[in-house]
């Protein structure tokens, strides 16, 4: 029984909530209008709005961040849960505890979130934009309702396996290093790697769903139906035979270079960027544009 238990505990151990550990919060006023920004960056409310008729929220609905979207994966059914500042949101919860949730993944009560919420990537943002999208979130309407329980399969539905995945997948350093301190390819790097989360759909994954980095934005089967989420590397085509330019009013505008329209999955993604001040959707453009080319 003895030599049972030590190796239960040992099988255990990499799945407990409590790592990564997470440092101090620095001291940090947090500002409303900033967490507007990350608000728009990160999508919020693209998962977190509660659908209307059965389609995603617009307009003024896409505040009222009730959750209930389902979000159909290869594991099951993920429920996109209430954000908003309701008691069955996250309502009452201090700011240790946001930050936890966001770049822990870590449950205000210790449970492991699901990273179908991207936390791996929102632990590459600066810790100071998170608190600031906190403190806007506490803005909004109160939504009161909590959503439904996820539906997974086994052994998806064990939820404290998600520690050994966090072991393997949740990494706080950038994925894409440069050569030099260049402010305008640091801005973009923080944009897309982290509260952007660029990567959750333009890069393929491994077999339990880490991110591949070695291709890092070189495409990935679409999420949401057939097809695949385009390259977006230097060697994809928009990127390679854009300018830097170019790809900043696309996401301002919509519009590509030759007039069209931008279509799909990225519709919501646009409008959410266009939100954004001119500079950072420059700053997107140059990473897009240095990252390693990946065919």
């Amino acid at each position: 029984m003895r030599r049972t238990l030590v190796a239960l505990a040992v099988l255990l151990a990499p799945t407990v909530p409590a790592a990564p550990a997470r440092a101090p919060l620095p001291d940090h006023v947090p500002d409303p209008a900033a967490g507007e920004l990350a608000f728009w960056l990160g999508g919020c409310a693209s998962c977190h709005a509660t659908p209307v008729d059965g389609k995603r929220a617009r307009g003024e609905d896409k505040l009222l961040l009730g959750g209930g979207m389902d979000l159909p994966s290869p594991y099951g059914t993920f429920v996109v849960p209430n954000i908003s500042p309701h008691e069955d949101g996250i309502g009452g919860w201090s700011m240790p505890e946001f930050v936890d949730a966001m770049q822990r993944g870590v449950a205000p009560d210790g449970r492991h979130y699901y990273p179908s919420f991207p936390y791996a990537s929102y632990v590459k943002a600066d810790v100071k934009d998170i608190m600031d999208l906190k403190a806007y979130l506490d803005t909004l309407p109160a939504v009161p309702g909590r959503s439904a329980d996820h539906s997974l399969r086994f052994p998806w539905s064990v939820r404290r396996g998600i520690g050994m995945w966090k072991r393997r997948n949740l990494d706080a350093s950038p994925v894409i290093e440069f050569d030099g301190q260049d402010p305008l390819l640091e801005r973009g790097r923080a944009l897309v790697e982290g509260l952007g989360h660029c990567g959750e759909c333009h890069t393929p994954r491994r077999r339990f769903g880490g991110l591949e980095t070695d291709r890092w934005l070189a495409w990935a089967p679409n999420p949401e139906g057939e097809g695949r989420i385009p390259n977006i590397t230097p060697a994809g085509k928009n990127v390679r035979d854009w300018s830097a330019a170019d790809i900043a009013y696309y996401l301002g505008s919509g519009f590509t270079p030759d007039f069209d329209t931008v279509g799909g999955s990225m519709v919501a993604v646009q409008e959410n960027l266009a939100r954004l001040p001119a500079d950072d959707l420059q700053a997107i453009a140059a990473y897009l544009k240095a990252v390693p080319a990946v065919e």
